[in-house]
C-alpha cells in the first residue's frame, strides 16, 4: 500500500524538508551499484554489487511502483504527505531516475567486462563470435537447447501468451503470410540461464536468450524474421492479503489465503518491461499493446536485462574463481559455554553480533533446550528462515520430546510466503502450535522465550533481535542478539506471546517496547527527554539512531524539533531517508550516514542521551510507517554495562568509517567523506569490527567475566573497550552490501 495520508489536519507538505520515499530508496540503489565500480574490491565481488542493485530494481517495481499503480487508477488526487506528490508524479519521477541509473549500470557493467577479459574471462555476443565461439555456441544450441524450446506465433489465429513474472523471451518481429506482420515469441526463463566454455585457456560465458535470438531465423525457418529482441517483464506483486482474505470464502484456514493469493500474484499487470536491446518502434508498439502497458514502461537496458547469474557465476567458473572472490572471513564463536548454554546465560547476558559472531550459540541455546527435562515450553516468534533450517529442526525436536513449543510464524513475509507455508506444515506435524500471526498487522517481531521448570518455580532465558531466525543470513547481514535470563524481559516476553496467542498486543510492560501499541510512542518520548534536557542546558543531550529506513512524518517532525533545540542528532541510516539534513534553521543540527559494504547493514540501534543518561535499545522495527503502526515490533532495553558499551561502539565505527560510509547532503544526494575525512586513516567499519570481535573473542576463550546480574545497570565506563577499538580502526588499512 502506499503510505500517503488521508488525514486532513496533517500540515501541509514540506518537500524543502523531506525527500520522496521512492527517489530516496533509488539513491540507495545507487550506492549499491557504485559499490560495483570499486576497483580496489575483487571481480566477482564488483559483479555481486550489479546483480544485488538489478535484483533490489526487480524488487522496486514489483512492489512499490505496483502499489502506485494502484494508487493511481484508484484515487489519482491522492498526494504523498511529505512531498505533495501523486502516485503518477512518484511513478514519472521513478522512471526518470531509473533511465538516469542505466547510464551508471551501463558504465560499471563495461568496467566489469574489462576486467573480466583481461582476467580470462569473456562473455560472448553470439552475433560476434569468433570462428572457434560459434563452432561451440553452435553445437550447444543444436545438443542442448534447441529440443528444449517451445516457440510460438502470435497472429490473428493464435492468442498472444501469458509473460511470466522476471523471465526472459526471445521475441521476433515476423513478416506474416499474406505480408501481414507477426510476432514470434520463444520462453527462455525455464533453461540454464548460461553456459560456460572453455576455450583457448579462456571461460567463455555466454547467454542462453542471446543464443536463442542468435538462431531465430533458424527456430522460425518458414518465416522471415525481421528482427529480435531478449524481452523481460515486471509484473506488480503488491497484493494486500486482506484483499485475498475477503474474497476467499471456501471456509480454508489462513495458509489456503495464501496459497491463493500467491496464484493472483502471478497473473497481475506489468509495470516495467525491459528489452536488452532496442527494438524498432512497431515491435515495441506490438509487444506494449499486447501486454497493456505505454512506451513510457519500457527500458532499454543495452545489456543482460537479468542479472541473476552473478549470483552463481563464481561456481560455474571453478578453479578459475580463486582470486577471484573477496577474502572469506567465518563467523566467530564469542563464547565457551562450559558446558550447557543456559547455565552460561544465566549468569551473564550474551550479545551476538551477526556476521561477526556465529549465530551458532543460539542454535546450541534451542538444540540443549529440546533435550532438556526441565524446559517446559519453547515459544518464538518467526518471519524468515533459510532452507534445511536448524533452527525449526530444534523447535520440532522440542515438540516431539513432549515441550509446549509455540511459534506466531508469519505467512506474509514477502516472497517468502511459500517458504513460510511449508515450514509451518512441517512444525504442525512435529507438534508445535502455529499461529500465523495477527489478521490486520504482520508479527515482524524477532522474540524467543525459554521456560524453565526449577525447585521454587520457572525461570526463562528471553532472545531479542534485530534479525531473522535465518542461518544463512546471519552470515550475510549485520544484525544483534540480545540473550538473557533477566526474570523481567521474561515477564514481558510471555505477556507478548500470551497476548498474540489471543490476537491482542501485550501492555503494562516492565521492560520492553512493543509496536504497534508502545513503540513510536517511546521513541517520541526518548526524543522529547533529549529536547528537554538540551532545553535545561545539558551538554549530554544527543540522539543517535540507526536503522534501515526513516519515513514516519512524526517521527522526523520531532527530530526536526529536537534539531531545531540544538540537539545533535546522528541518522545511521541505510536505505530510504526521507529527512533532508543540514538545512538551516531546522535540520542543522542532523546528520545522516549510510554504510554500504561486504555485508548488509541491518541492525536497529536506538541511544538516547550520554553518560549517566544514556539508553540504549535494540529491537526488529525500522523508523517506517509499516514498521511503526502495521506490524508487530519489539525493542528491549541494553541493561547490561559492557553488552551497551559494545552496542555503542558499534556506532562509533560507522562514524569513523570513511571508506564505505556515504553522507546525505540537503538536496537528498549522497557523497563519499573523503573531504571531512581528510588525515584521518582509512577505516572500513565492517572489517574494523570484524578485527575486534576476532581479538576479543581470543581473550574471551578461557578468561572469566563478572556475573551480568553484579554488573548489570552499575559501571557505564566504555572508555577501555573504546581506546581498544580506536587502535584497531588505526591499524586498519584494508577496505571492504
Amino acid at each position: 500500500m502506499n503510505e500517503a495520508s488521508e488525514d486532513k489536519n496533517l500540515p501541509a507538505p514540506t518537500p524543502e524538508l523531506f525527500v520522496s520515499r521512492e527517489l530516496s530508496w533509488l539513491e540507495f540503489n545507487r550506492r549499491v551499484l557504485l559499490e560495483s565500480a570499486e576497483k580496489s574490491s575483487a571481480l566477482l565481488e564488483r559483479l555481486k554489487f550489479i546483480s544485488i542493485y538489478f535484483s533490489n530494481l526487480d524488487e522496486f517495481f514489483m512492489v512499490r511502483i505496483g502499489s502506485l499503480s494502484d494508487q493511481a487508477h484508484a484515487a489519482p488526487e491522492k498526494r504523498d504527505e511529505k512531498t505533495g506528490m501523486t502516485a503518477a508524479d512518484q511513478i514519472a519521477a521513478s522512471f526518470r531516475k531509473v533511465r538516469e541509473l542505466r547510464k551508471t549500470a551501463k558504465a560499471c557493467w563495461q568496467s566489469v567486462l574489462e576486467e573480466a577479459t583481461r582476467r580470462g574471462i569473456d562473455f560472448v555476443d553470439p552475433e560476434k563470435a569468433s570462428a572457434r565461439e560459434n563452432e561451440l555456441i553452435s553445437r550447444w544450441f543444436k545438443e542442448s537447447i534447441r529440443l528444449l524450446l517451445s516457440p510460438l506465433v502470435v497472429d490473428r489465429h493464435h492468442p498472444f501468451p501469458f509473460l511470466r513474472n522476471c523471465e526472459s523471451y526471445v521475441i521476433s518481429h515476423l513478416e506474416g503470410k499474406g505480408g501481414k506482420a507477426a510476432l514470434g515469441i520463444v520462453p527462455v526463463g525455464l533453461l540454464p540461464p548460461y553456459t560456460v566454455f572453455d576455450l583457448e585457456g579462456r571461460k567463455k560465458v555466454v547467454f542462453t536468450a542471446d543464443v536463442v535470438r542468435r538462431f531465430a531465423r533458424k527456430i522460425f525457418s518458414d518465416r522471415k524474421v525481421l528482427e529480435s529482441v531478449v524481452c523481460r517483464v515486471t509484473r506488480n506483486a503488491d497484493i494486500p492479503v486482506d484483499e485475498t482474505l475477503l474474497e476467499y470464502t471456501d471456509g480454508g484456514d489462513f495458509r489456503d489465503v495464501m496459497q491463493e493469493m500467491l496464484k493472483k500474484r502471478r497473473r497481475l499487470a506489468v509495470v516495467r518491461v525491459q528489452f536488452a536491446t532496442a527494438p524498432s518502434r512497431e515491435l515495441q508498439d506490438a509487444v506494449c499493446e499486447r501486454l497493456e502497458v505505454s512506451s513510457a514502461e519500457c527500458v532499454t537496458e543495452e545489456m543482460p536485462p537479468d542479472f541473476s547469474f552473478g549470483f552463481s557465476l563464481a561456481s560455474k567458473l571453478g578453479a578459475a574463481a580463486q582470486g577471484l572472490l573477496p577474502t572469506s572471513r567465518a563467523p566467530i564463536d564469542p563464547v565457551n559455554f562450559r558446558g550447557n548454554a543456559a547455565e552460561t546465560i544465566r549468569r551473564r547476558d550474551l550479545l551476538l553480533a551477526y556476521p561477526f559472531h556465529s549465530i551458532k550459540p543460539f542454535v546450541r541455546l534451542l538444540e540443549e533446550a529440546a533435550d532438556d527435562p526441565d524446559v517446559l515450553s519453547v515459544r518464538i516468534t518467526l518471519y524468515r528462515m533459510c532452507s534445511h533450517s536448524k533452527i525449526a529442526m530444534a523447535l520440532a525436536r522440542a515438540a516431539e520430546n513432549g515441550k509446549e513449543v509455540f511459534c506466531v510464524l508469519e505467512l506474509r513475509a514477502r516472497f517468502d510466503e511459500q517458504n513460510n507455508i511449508d515450514y509451518a506444515e512441517t512444525l504442525e506435524r512435529a507438534g508445535c502450535t502455529v499461529i500465523y500471526g495477527l489478521p490486520d498487522y504482520k508479527v515482524h517481531a524477532k522474540l524467543c522465550l525459554i521456560t524453565y521448570r526449577t525447585a521454587t518455580g520457572t525461570r526463562t532465558i528471553t532472545q531479542i533481535g534485530t534479525g531473522n531466525y535465518n542461518e544463512k543470513t546471519s552470515e550475510l547481514y549485520t544484525d544483534l542478539s540480545l540473550i538473557t535470563a533477566d526474570p523481567a524481559v521474561g515477564r514481558d516476553a510471555a505477556k507478548t506471546f500470551n497476548a498474540l496467542g489471543v490476537g491482542a498486543f501485550p501492555r503494562s510492560l516492565e521492560t520492553l517496547w512493543v509496536a504497534p501499541n508502545a513503540f513510536l510512542d517511546n521513541v517520541i518520548a526518548e526524543i522529547d527527554e533529549e529536547i528537554l534536557a538540551r532545553q535545561s542546558g545539558n551538554a549530554d543531550a544527543r540522539i543517535a539512531i540507526k536503522v534501515n529506513g526513516l519515513n514516519n512524518l512524526a517521527v522526523m517532525r520531532k527530530l526536526v524539533e529536537a534539531s531545531r533545540a540544538g540537539v545533535r542528532v546522528e541518522l545511521f541510516v541505510r536505505g530510504i531517508c526521507c529527512l533532508r539534513p543540514g538545512i538551516p534553521g531546522e535540520t542543522e543540527n542532523i546528520s545522516v550516514r549510510s554504510v554500504v559494504g561486504t555485508y548488509l547493514e541491518h541492525s536497529r540501534i536506538f541511544a538516547f542521551g550520554k553518560n549517566a543518561r544514556e539508553r540504549v535499545f535494540i529491537g526488529s522495527g525500522d523508523l517506517l510507517n509499516r514498521n511503526l503502526v502495521r506490524r508487530v515490533e519489539v525493542f528491549a532495553k541494553i541493561r547490561d554495562p559492557e553488552i551497551r558499551a559494545e552496542t555503542l561502539n558499534i556506532l562509533d565505527a560507522i562514524r569513523r568509517d570513511n571508506l564505505k560510509a556515504w553522507e546525505m547532503f540537503p538536496d537528498g544526494s549522497y557523497r563519499k567523506p573523503a573531504e571531512s575525512a581528510a588525515g584521518l586513516p582509512p577505516c572500513d567499519s565492517q572489517l574494523a569490527l570484524y578485527a575486534h570481535f576476532a581479538e576479543k573473542a581470543k581473550k574471551e576463550q578461557g578468561a572469566a567475566r563478572v556475573p551480568a546480574a553484579d554488573r548489570r545497570g552499575n559501571d557505564r565506563s566504555r572508555g577501555g573497550f573504546f581506546s581498544r577499538l580506536r587502535a584497531l580502526f588505526a591499524s586498519e588499512p584494508e577496505s571492504g552490501a
